[in-house]
């Protein structure tokens, strides 16, 4: 045999045996999952709206789908009911106030789902108790607003949710890119035992979460800039089973569209991670919009042996399936 030929067949053994033991050590055809999906609810429960031609600028709270529950995003009472219904985690948004303090409220202004204008750093916490967070809601172009006089002192402060629920696991959505909120959000927390900031996740805009992760480094965090960080290098080295530092102790927001493209999708991915501290949690679509998985429906694209964490908009449908599930295994 000449020795090209030689040197032939053992390339084509090594890329044999390197493809074998590539897809051997990323398939989870020999990992067992056991357990139910961790849920996150996205800003408690909150009324949906149609996701058609969406953009930065657009007023959600005008294009509500026709309300079946009553509750209103980022307050008490839906925060209450998505822990009730089986969330293991509630997602809400802090917004600076004039007076120093965090509301919990989502737009960039007031202006689209309340009846007062401006930023809520135009306003103190008491001033905020005073509007009306139910008044833009409407799911027919205005001709009625189901909610409007419903929402008036339904703002309720950081510091207020975190009392309410001393035992409730959150994600706390910093909506800027301002380090400053990282700053004051990081002396807040600092002064928190330890037990109750494990119980905490924060993410938001690159400069305050890096910010607060530099003087919190034992809290788990989630921006765009640690997302790419972790799998810009797993795809590079996650092929061999080795989890980069830059995706320990973190948590990671994969969108359901690029998720299957991840070295041991979806078992081994999740106990990879779940091995070092982190949670990973899936959005769909492409992850551009807050998009959940809120309909049964939408947990069929999931695969059925799935136990990382579900990204949704109603708790109250798709806790109750995975509780059905966890029932019928346990007979």
């Amino acid at each position: 045999m000449s020795f090209k030929k030689v040197i032939k067949n053992k390339m084509v053994i090594f890329v044999f045996v390197l493809v074998t033991f590539i897809y051997l050590n990323n398939s989870s055809l020999f990992t067992k999952s056991t357990g139910a999906p961790f849920l996150l609810a996205h800003r408690g429960l909150a009324q949906t709206f149609s996701m058609d031609g969406i953009k930065n600028d657009t007023c959600t709270a005008e294009r509500i789908n026709e309300p079946d529950h009553p509750y209103l995003e980022n307050t008490i009472p839906s925060m209450e009911v998505a822990f009730g219904a089986g969330a293991d985690m509630v997602e809400f948004d802090i917004k600076p106030t004039k007076d120093g303090q965090f509301a919990v409220f989502h737009d960039w202004t007031l202006d689209c789902r309340t009846d007062a204008k401006g930023v809520t750093k135009d306003y103190t916490m008491a001033q905020l108790k005073k509007i009306d967070i139910g008044y833009g809601y409407t799911a027919d172009n205005g001709k009625t607003y189901p909610f409007r006089g419903k929402g008036v002192g339904l703002m309720p402060s950081m510091e207020e949710v975190l009392a309410y629920f001393p035992e409730g696991s959150f994600l706390i959505h910093i909506k800027s890119n301002n380090p400053e909120e990282g700053a004051i959000l990081a002396q807040y927390l600092s002064e928190l035992p330890e037990k109750r900031l494990s119980q905490l996740t924060v993410y938001g805009g690159d400069e305050p979460v890096a910010l607060l992760k530099k003087q919190l480094p034992d809290i788990r965090v989630m921006s765009m800039a640690s997302l790419k960080g972790c799998l810009i290098h797993y795809i590079a080295e996650g092929w061999t089973g080795f989890v980069p530092s830059s995706c320990k102790k973190t948590q990671l927001h994969i969108p359901e569209k690029f998720a299957p493209w991840l070295w041991g999708w979806p078992e081994k991915f999740v106990k990879r991670m779940e091995n070092v501290d982190t949670r990973v949690i899936v959005v769909a679509g492409d992850g551009g919009w807050s998009e959940g998985f809120d309909t049964v429906k939408d947990t069929k694209r999931l695969p059925s042996s799935y136990t990382g964490g579900i990204w949704t908009n109603r708790i109250d449908q798709i806790a109750q399936l995975y509780r059905q599930k966890n029932s019928r295994v346990g007979e």
